[in-house]
């Protein structure tokens, strides 16, 4: 959906609500991030689960969230900082990539959408909001 403001998004949840079988994946922007408590308000309001891709959404209301933890990512980073600053030339550090990503799951969400968690995925998550 494109959605431009914050204005936009009551409307385009609610509309797209309305489709058979809808689910939202918020993608991992400042524009999802910013606007997180509002768009987890709306999709409660139509009743549309959505998954997150920053851990904040759950303890916020949000259904599930797959996402890096940016703890993590922050203190790798912090390790090239002081590399660089040791002299390191930032061409010849390696590129790394997120290695583990953590699920958590929200289930009084889920209860007030309506939706059975399977057991199996709520014993895979790393965080169980209940």
């Amino acid at each position: 959906m494109p959605v431009q403001s914050e204005g936009e998004i009551t409307a385009a949840l609610m509309a797209f609500s309305q489709q058979p079988g809808a689910g939202l994946v918020a993608i991992p922007d400042s524009f999802t991030l910013e606007h997180r408590k509002r768009i987890i308000s709306v999709c409660a309001q139509a009743r549309l689960p959505a998954l997150y891709a920053n851990l904040v959404a759950t303890p916020d209301g949000g259904l599930v969230a797959y996402a890096v933890d940016t703890r993590t990512l922050f203190h790798r980073a912090a390790s090239y900082v002081d590399r660089i600053l040791k002299g390191a030339k930032p061409s010849e550090l390696p590129v790394e990539q997120p290695t583990h990503f953590e699920l958590s799951i929200n289930l009084q969400t889920a209860k007030a959408l309506g939706l059975d968690i399977p057991a199996t995925l709520i014993a895979r998550a790393d965080e169980v909001i209940e």
